[in-house]
């Protein structure tokens, strides 16, 4: 990497940090409203359907936004929408009122569309095309970091006022449900107004910054094919797109509902704030496996190390489904470590050559973390219908496509 762009680096790992972290504070979430509003699984699923189905809503817009205004802008921009909807949670917990919660989930992710859009190719033109991989997977490990510190964070603050099952707020009368839910909401408000002001300083940080102005077609990548008209015609983007979906919608997925399949007497009959913590390890896993992954990126290629990858995920999540106990507790857990590469690395090959049309083809790859919103509720549907535990059938699918896309990537070019 030129030594140049090596302060522009440092600064962008802040932003992975903080949308991993809000991102993954969503699986304590989940728990949380599904007992304060009495849900079943599929409709707890529709707080990650409205979080990422803004990312397909959203990411084609922004990646028009980013190229017209630049990279720096999108990330101001970005940063301001996401407080925004980090805001709205206060008047939506202080109406008790799910609607609202969804609809705030939806704002606070289209600031962090606009963010991804504008941060990640941006990583991937700071320094050699040949290193992108590696460079994109360097500070998605502090993405790690924070969906690794969130889970924790959420336990301790979140699910620990959680004192209700599902089945004992059915016993309440209404003035005593009253009383829990503004017990419950206090929380959420606290929480979200402290990760609203540190986005708006974030913001204003950022805003006095000199960061490099680098254009899209500047980047120098080992050509593909053609040039094209548009982002469209790559072959290997479409296919990657694809591969972004399933990804996301699988580590989403799993992680959704890892407080509850933990809690599970079969598995390990762990309390919502117990399991919330354990959530810390699936996360930790990908912090990990992304530091290893990028010292042995420079001995493997990042295809083949994909693949292997997600092999080793299906073989893991079919131990998670037909066994008991720990040994389907810390299968399920250990995918985290399979997920570490596998999105940096998708997201690099699939940008691969595309020259000016780069920022149209990251708000395709983002569009396709929509994956997040459908497979987890498609998953919730399954789990309502055969049980949460042979659910996770449908992430085991998605990760073979994963390592189809590995082994036939070169041909798809």
């Amino acid at each position: 990497m030129q030594s140049q762009h090596v302060g522009s680096l440092r600064i962008l790992t802040s932003l992975f940090f903080i949308w991993g972290f809000i991102t993954c504070l969503n699986d304590i979430l989940i728990p949380h409203l599904k007992v304060m509003f009495t849900l079943d699984y599929t409709q707890a699923m529709f707080v990650q359907f409205c979080f990422f189905g803004a990312y397909f809503i959203m990411s084609m817009p922004s990646g028009y936004y980013v190229d017209k205004m630049g990279y720096k802008t999108g990330i101001i921009t970005g940063l301001v929408i996401a407080g925004l909807g980090c805001l709205l949670f206060y008047p939506a917990a202080k109406a008790h009122s799910y609607g609202l919660f969804l609809s705030a989930f939806f704002v606070l992710a289209s600031g962090i569309t606009l963010l991804q859009v504008a941060a990640n190719p941006y990583v991937t033109v700071l320094g050699l095309a040949e290193t992108a991989s590696r460079r994109l997977t360097l500070t998605q490990a502090f993405n790690s970091l924070g969906t690794t510190l969130a889970p924790y964070f959420g336990a301790v603050f979140i699910l620990s006022t959680l004192e209700q099952s599902t089945d004992q707020i059915h016993l309440l009368d209404t003035q005593q449900l009253a009383n829990y839910q503004t017990q419950q909401a206090i929380v959420v408000q606290h929480a979200y107004l402290f990760l609203a002001s540190i986005l708006f300083m974030l913001a204003i940080i950022f805003a006095q910054l000199k960061l490099p102005r680098i254009q899209a077609n500047s980047h120098s990548t080992t050509p593909t094919t053609a040039p094209q008209l548009n982002a469209w015609h790559y072959p290997h983007l479409l296919w990657g797109a694809i591969a972004i979906f399933v990804y996301v919608g699988s580590e989403v997925a799993i992680g959704s509902f890892l407080v509850n399949f933990l809690g599970q007497a079969h598995i390990a009959g762990l309390s919502p704030q117990e399991a919330g913590k354990y959530v810390s390890f699936y996360w930790g896993g990908a912090m990990l496996g992304r530091f290893v992954g990028v010292a042995l990126m420079q001995k493997i290629k990042p295809t083949y190390l994909l693949a292997f990858n997600a092999f080793v995920a299906v073989s893991l999540i079919l131990s998670a489904m037909l066994a008991y106990g720990e040994v389907a507790m810390w299968s399920l857990l250990a995918v985290g470590l399979c997920n570490s590469i596998m999105f940096p690395t998708i997201f690099s090959l699939a940008l691969n050559g595309l020259g000016a049309h780069t920022g149209q083809g990251s708000g395709i790859l983002c569009a396709a973390i929509v994956g997040g919103a459908v497979i987890p509720l498609v998953q919730g549907v399954i789990a309502d219908t055969i049980g949460l535990q042979h659910a996770f059938l449908l992430p085991m699918i998605c990760y073979l496509y994963i390592a189809f896309y590995g082994l036939r990537y070169q041909k798809m070019l």
